[in-house]
């Protein structure tokens, strides 16, 4: 997901996003851990989507006050 993509979402929407794909990334850990993945890549990758949500919740925080 690209970073205009998600400062297009409301926050709202972001934070409910940001817990699901939370829940996902743990999920998937815990799969490779167990099996290995096809693409370990996957995890690197939605591990930075979850800190580019992040990184936009934290900035219209810090932009409300």
């Amino acid at each position: 997901m690209k970073i205009a993509e998600i400062k297009e979402m409301t926050t709202s929407d972001l934070v409910e996003r940001v817990e699901a794909e939370v829940a996902n990334y743990n999920q998937m850990v815990l799969n490779h851990s167990i099996s290995p993945l096809d693409n370990p890549a996957q995890i690197k990758q939605l591990r930075r989507t979850i800190a580019r949500m992040k990184t936009v919740l934290r900035e219209r925080e810090l932009n409300n006050k």
